[in-house]
């Protein structure tokens, strides 16, 4: 599952996501059902930097790989991925939606290469980010593979900003929108309001959203809030009974107009450690 955040600031864009991924192994039983057990590794890579592209980068969540024999990540791919953008795009800078929409080509490609036909749940998601050339402030798309492939831009008017995030993003739409986002489909089921009623109750419970005013946030503060989101989310998940999808270290980057892509923390390769 894990959790990815993008925030679209006025003063650049950050990026965040945990680094465990999930695997969900199946064994059968003597009774004849099927028993799931979720084994979790926390050293993965979902924060993406491509080579030659400065000013854009992206955090990945959902589906973790593709692959059933043979599983790879996302972040196992970007090497390639680097390879044929420097081919079909010799030295030159893409635009954002530009760089959003050759990442949904190539993974929808690999997606369709090496997943099955039928039976997968979710999509691979991507949160785009970063700054076009000469543009006063930045852009964020999300894509999702297979099912979303065109890049979508959030927070596209002129001086609209905000956050984005998915995964397993209870805790955060508790903290940031005031309710889990399955209130909504709770009360479609048990309730069926009609349109003007659903219209109503959502205009109310927007009044329950945490007030930020991102317009005015600085950089440091964006930073700062996706980490707190993320930590938040690790620490409540070490006392549930379900998936612990969200853990490991936190990684962030910051792209800005005049620095581009810029590592705040990365986890790192280290030899033996005291545990």
């Amino acid at each position: 599952m894990s959790l990815g955040i993008a925030f679209k600031g006025p003063e650049g864009i950050v990026l965040a996501a945990d680094s465990r991924v999930t695997l969900n192994n199946a064994f059968a039983q003597p009774n004849g059902q099927t028993m799931l057990i979720a084994s979790t590794f926390d050293n993965a890579t979902k924060l993406l930097k491509v080579k030659g592209q400065n000013f854009v980068g992206a955090v990945t969540y959902g589906v973790g790989a593709l692959g059933q024999k043979e599983p790879r990540t996302a972040h196992s791919f970007i090497p390639e991925f680097e390879s044929m953008l420097n081919k079909k795009h010799p030295n030159k800078r893409l635009n954002v939606e530009e760089f959003a929409q050759e990442l949904s080509d190539f993974f929808l490609a690999r997606w369709n290469t090496h997943m099955p036909s039928t039976g997968v749940q979710g999509d691979m998601v991507f949160l785009v980010g970063g700054y076009d050339e000469g543009a006063p402030y930045g852009h964020v798309f999300e894509v999702f593979i297979p099912n979303k492939p065109k890049p979508n831009e959030l927070y596209a008017a002129a001086g609209q900003f905000g956050a984005v995030w998915g995964g397993q993003r209870e805790y955060v739409d508790r903290l940031l929108n005031g309710y889990d986002f399955r209130l909504l489909e709770i009360v479609q089921t048990e309730f069926a309001p009609d349109a003007q009623k659903a219209d109503q109750f959502k205009q109310k419970i927007g009044q329950l959203t945490t007030p930020i005013p991102y317009p005015f946030l600085p950089l440091q503060d964006s930073v700062d809030l996706s980490i707190f989101l993320i930590r938040t989310t690790i620490r409540i998940q070490t006392w549930l009974i379900g998936i612990r999808g969200v853990g490991g270290a936190i990684d962030v980057a910051t792209i800005t107009k005049t620095d581009g892509f810029k590592a705040v923390q990365a986890k790192q390769i280290l030899g033996e450690r005291a545990i």
